[in-house]
């Protein structure tokens, strides 16, 4: 015959609420942390899973936050080029005219005036500023005025070519910005010899101007094949950031796709079913008290009451 001890009915009944308050108290937290898993001992394959989403997630997040800061400065550089090459299009146009026969050299002084304002403006797009005070086309020296005299020539190139590629996906890269050697890009003459030789692109807008004041066709013919090799230069520079703003308009909504279903997939594993949690915690509220009234009773019996 089995022994029964009233010890062991009572640690019985101890063990059996244990275990229901520890599972009710479980339900409670999940719902008031909307997550299904508590601790990775919990589930530890399924902690896993959550934490390389996690992770996805935030490369995905840092690629959305990579492309932004790229997207704003090419952004930028789009509009100053693209006002940069409208101006340079006019000075192409007064170029021509001043290369037409039916021009004197005071006409020519009087296309000068507008061609300098234009020089003017050019310069001031080529050292334009972010809002942090940046300038935008000097390479890793945003610090230095893009063009400055520096005491031996005007309006010298004093950035440099420092363009970082930066991953905007996973397999992908974008230049994040261009030096202003690309859209304000020297352009080649040939010498008194007939050798080659760069020139800078404000030096042959400086060179037109001269020409103009002093009515030297010569000069001015040859500035009207320069600046059209400069437009067309200017043309080219923008297209390329065109493209680039492009490839980071799909890089962006390729990364809030992949950020979106990673987030889906994250929620079904991690988020709580709120319905099914709270059907569970009532059970186990019921089964709990019904456990509490059962032990207070148990409590007031004896042992040979408890057996008939």
């Amino acid at each position: 015959m089995t022994q029964i001890s009233t010890t062991l009915l009572f640690d019985r009944a101890i063990s059996q609420m244990g275990v229901t308050q520890d599972r009710l108290a479980k339900t409670q937290m999940q719902l008031s942390s909307g997550k299904e898993l508590l601790r990775p001992s919990d589930a530890p394959d399924e902690a896993s899973a959550v934490s390389r989403l996690k992770s996805a997630i935030q490369r995905q997040q840092s690629y959305t936050d990579t492309i932004n800061t790229v997207r704003d400065k090419l952004s930028q550089q789009e509009t100053a080029v693209d006002s940069a090459n409208d101006v340079l299009i006019r000075i192409k146009e007064l170029t021509i005219q001043a290369a037409n026969d039916t021009y004197g050299a005071e006409g020519r002084k009087l296309i000068n005036i507008e061609i300098r304002e234009l020089r003017d403006q050019l310069l001031s797009l080529a050292n334009t500023q972010d809002v942090n005070g940046n300038y935008i086309f000097s390479g890793s020296r945003a610090g230095k005025q893009a063009f400055a005299s520096d005491g031996s020539k005007p309006l010298t190139y004093l950035g440099d070519q420092t363009i970082n590629q930066v991953g905007v996906g996973d397999e992908r890269t974008v230049r994040d910005g261009r030096a202003a050697t690309q859209p304000f890009a020297r352009t080649i003459r040939s010498d008194a010899n007939g050798e080659p030789q760069s020139v800078g692109f404000f030096e042959v807008i400086q060179d037109l101007s001269t020409a103009l004041d002093s009515n030297d066709m010569t000069g001015i013919q040859r500035a009207v094949s320069e600046v059209g090799d400069m437009q067309l230069g200017m043309s080219e520079s923008l297209a390329s950031i065109g493209a680039s703003m492009n490839t980071l308009d799909t890089q962006l909504s390729l990364a809030e796709q992949n950020t979106l279903r990673l987030k889906g997939t994250l929620s079904q594993m991690e988020d709580v079913d709120y319905n099914e949690a709270i059907i569970k915690m009532n059970k186990d509220m019921l089964a709990l008290q019904a456990a509490q009234s059962s032990f207070a009773k148990i409590s007031q019996l004896n042992l040979f009451d408890y057996i008939k």
